[in-house]
């Protein structure tokens, strides 16, 4: 029987191990986003701990743990879903 982890605290591990990626300012994180190919954003790290980007995040665990193939963190998601929600996370 494990230990579900919450999700701020999924990210935090994520995030982590994926913030050495070269050219990201302090207080964000470099993501890959897209289903053939790959676009990379920069986004806060504040974005952890709201529930859409932690649903992003679930998902991205569920399909490849920590093992992504572009070297950083992969979220599988449209791009323009993607965009839509940080979007959203930049008004609120």
């Amino acid at each position: 029987m494990g230990i579900k982890m919450s999700p701020l605290i999924q990210g935090t591990r994520i995030l982590r191990r994926f913030s050495n990626s070269g050219g990201v300012p302090k207080g964000h994180c470099a993501v890959y986003v897209g289903e053939s190919q790959k676009k990379r954003f920069i986004v806060p790290i504040s974005y952890l701990s709201q529930p859409l980007f932690q649903d992003l995040l679930t998902q991205a665990e569920e399909q490849f743990g920590f093992d992504h193939p572009m070297g950083g963190l992969t979220i599988p998601c449209k791009e323009d879903v993607f965009v839509h929600l940080t979007s959203h996370l930049r008004r609120s």
